[in-house]
């Protein structure tokens, strides 16, 4: 379901950014250039007991023979077979695999959604300024740590990639091409709605990221499919990949009256909110859709970060990562 901004600011009354200026409404470099001492506080921990997603010199999953042993777990398709341990193989029936740590640094790739399903917000900011702190924001954290961070930023058409870089240079440089595709937004825009580009920019990072990575995809998961699933799924195998669910809450807390234009791309209807029927049913898609969503993380093990563009973005990573971190400690 794709939103008019000008009809939505036309239901609730939000003025336009030629009265209030452009915050929240585009972000510059500056901006995120910003959020580089805020985001030192930010933990992110790793799947495996007393290791930091977010850390330099660390301790990174290796598939074959490494420094000391980590766990037995069930072969996966592309394991070398050097690492199956016959013995339990043996034992059980099924083939194990035996997995090693091994000191090293590990590249992060940060994923932007910058389409224009991302142009919409309620209060605050848009979703596609949010997205753009929380890139941000995650980018700063691993320079800071010593790792190598780059990155890549999509809109409907096009993606813009930058390779892993060890230097604040390298985020500045992955800022301005965020700035640059967020500035690129507008409501008037003739940009046809792409919804498989989700998956096909995914396909690229699987194709890039073959192991060792820290992949952060930033999106509000627009034209999400099963094939979305599988792709991050795969991914997660020899990598650690974080989603940030960028969201606004308007659609979960519909007014009682106005209207509001939607689009599917090619047509469009005008929703009115004064009829229940109607109020009902977009509440039903909004929830339906975050509860499928949200059930990544309970079905696959995906963390599942649910951020919302109506507050401050620093603020509700720092909460959310911290109960991820709990909850790895817990393991």
């Amino acid at each position: 379901m794709a939103i008019s901004v000008s009809a939505f600011a036309r239901t609730t009354g939000i003025k336009r950014s030629t009265e209030t200026g452009t915050k929240g409404v585009y972000v510059s470099v500056d901006d995120l250039a910003a959020l580089e001492p805020i985001a030192r506080d930010l933990t992110f921990l790793r799947k495996t007991p007393v290791h930091r997603l977010l850390a330099g010199r660390h301790e990174s999953r290796i598939r074959g023979r490494g420094l000391s042993f980590e766990e037995l777990r069930n072969y996966l398709p592309g394991d070398d077979i050097r690492t199956i341990d016959w013995r339990v193989t043996a034992r059980t029936g099924k083939p194990f695999v035996r997995v090693y740590d091994e000191e090293k640094d590990r590249p992060a790739l940060v994923i932007v959604d910058q389409r224009i399903n991302m142009f919409f917000g309620s209060r605050r900011s848009l979703k596609s300024v949010a997205a753009a702190e929380a890139a941000a924001l995650c980018a700063w954290r691993v320079t800071a740590l010593g790792d190598r961070v780059g990155g890549l930023v999509f809109n409907d058409v096009a993606e813009e990639a930058l390779r892993p870089h060890r230097s604040r240079e390298a985020v500045i440089r992955f800022s301005e091409a965020i700035s640059k595709e967020n500035k690129a937004l507008s409501a008037t825009s003739d940009m046809p709605r792409t919804p498989a580009r989700l998956d096909a920019v995914l396909s690229k990072v699987a194709a890039v990221a073959q192991h060792d990575h820290l992949i952060i995809v930033v999106s509000d998961f627009d034209g999400h499919s099963p094939a979305t699933r599988d792709l991050l799924l795969k991914m997660s195998v020899a990598n650690d990949v974080i989603c940030i669910l960028v969201y606004d809450p308007f659609l979960l807390e519909l007014p009682h009256q106005g209207e509001m234009v939607v689009s599917g791309g090619a047509l469009q209807a005008e929703l009115q909110f004064s009829r229940n029927t109607v109020r009902d049913a977009v509440d039903s898609f909004a929830r339906n859709r975050g509860r499928e969503l949200l059930s990544w993380q309970r079905d696959m093990g995906l963390p599942m970060l649910a951020v919302s563009a109506a507050e401050e973005v620093a603020p509700q990573l720092r909460s959310l990562l911290g109960q991820l971190a709990w909850r790895q400690r817990r393991r």
